[in-house]
């Protein structure tokens, strides 16, 4: 199989991933608050993100049952039938409509599983880089489609014509990767030995003990949950607010569906250079300051007058200036994992990134719907800086040595 196909499969697969979790977070809420549906229960809409968070628990089954490809396509079959489930319910409906959107999650982070396990048995190590920024790319295109494009699109033919696209769009994917191509390395039949089955428990304690036995473990797990606790809070209602601000669908859609993943894209590239420049310490506190004052437009935007220009502009540097703190803080998280267990450290320290999402989302409709927009959005800033207090510790780990050098 020629790298170029293979290639192609990478970037249809990974725009299927990307899609699922961009109508969750960001089409759903708009959706939801234009048919009037409260705060509230918007926000606890992020508490979709925990199948995202702990799918590793889940994932050996992927491994041990069935083929990639029938994963694959069975969960977007499930994902087109789930979003034609919600549309036929009342949005203003709580309960049932709650679990099925959870039950999306649970299929897209599964589907998830699969499309990563597919590509990297699909693909030979040379392969690897060139696929690598394929997939992040069709993914954010992915985003954006979600987010912006249908989101700008029900303005024009409506929610049940945008959903009801997406829906016929998945069933689609269903079926074109149902004939994904195999090779031997992607022998559908073939299951994890007896032997590394029993180590599965091993493989996943191993990673973590060496974690644990580094000094100043819990002090850096709470750092790494309360980095970004400022920017995940204020996510949630930025949407909402647009809304209320009696915003359009199309205006939605390109500004902080379309743009803002644009301005983030940006912010990350260039806090990425400041972070090589700076080092990962220096970088982590300038550029998180960056990112916790950016929350003030958006809570200058919801204390003045609605203006166009001030929302626009709210939108960008928060899009911005998000870039900007994720760039250190993903360099940080890559830095503490020790070479020989990289994949799972890594797994386990971004999985506690998605639980800051899910929770602090969770209750920011509580807290937004009792304080308002303007409130809400300033305790959001204030957020941020209990992180600071664990730089200390945060500053020994970027020096990061192997344990057993460490504890010498």
């Amino acid at each position: 199989m020629s790298t170029r196909t293979k290639l192609i499969w990478v970037s249809v697969l990974y725009f299927a991933e990307g899609l699922p979790f961009g109508l969750v977070f960001d089409t759903f809420p708009v959706y939801f608050r234009f048919h009037g549906v409260s705060l509230k229960s918007i926000g606890l809409i992020s508490l979709a993100g925990l199948p995202w968070t702990f799918k590793f628990l889940w994932a050996p089954a992927v491994d041990l049952l069935g083929s990639r490809r029938s994963w694959i396509a069975g969960c977007q079959a499930f994902l087109g039938l789930t979003l034609i489930l919600i549309l036929t319910m009342d949005p203003t409906g709580r309960g049932l409509i709650l679990w099925l959107i959870m039950g999306l999650a649970v299929l897209s982070a599964t589907q998830d599983i699969a499309i990563d396990a597919y590509t990297i048995e699909l693909l030979d190590e040379s392969e690897m880089g060139p696929a690598n920024g394929l997939r992040v790319t069709t993914y954010r295109i992915a985003l954006i489609t979600a987010g912006g494009f249908f989101v700008a699109l029900a303005g024009w033919i409506g929610w049940r014509g945008v959903f009801t696209g997406a829906a016929l769009l998945l069933g689609i994917y269903a079926l074109v990767s149902s004939r994904a191509p195999s090779r031997e390395a992607l022998d559908d039949s073939y299951p994890p030995s007896g032997v590394e089955v029993a180590n599965l428990a091993q493989q996943v304690w191993a990673p973590l003990s060496e974690l644990l036995r580094r000094p100043g473990f819990v002090a850096v797990v709470i750092f790494i949950l309360l980095f970004k606790l400022g920017d995940m809070a204020l996510g949630p209602m930025i949407r909402p607010f647009w809304v209320d601000r009696d915003f359009t669908p199309l205006q939605i859609g390109v500004v902080p569906g379309g743009l803002g993943v644009v301005f983030t894209i940006t912010g990350a590239l260039l806090g990425g250079s400041l972070t090589r420049r700076w080092g990962i310490f220096h970088a982590l506190w300038i550029l998180g300051l960056a990112q916790a004052g950016s929350n003030l437009t958006y809570a200058t935007a919801a204390a003045l007058p609605p203006s166009t220009a001030l929302m626009y502009t709210s939108s960008a540097v928060e899009s911005f200036c998000g870039g900007l703190g994720t760039a250190p803080y993903l360099a940080f998280l890559m830095s503490i994992c020790e070479k020989r267990y990289a994949a799972t450290q890594y797994a386990l320290l971004s999985a506690m990134f998605g639980l800051t999402r899910a929770l602090s989302g969770a209750v920011s409709g509580f807290a937004t719907e009792r304080f308002g927009y303007a409130a809400y959005f300033m305790v959001t800033f204030f957020l941020a800086f209990p992180a600071y207090a664990l730089l200390p510790w945060v500053r020994r780990w970027t020096r990061h040595e192997p344990a057993e050098k460490v504890n010498k």
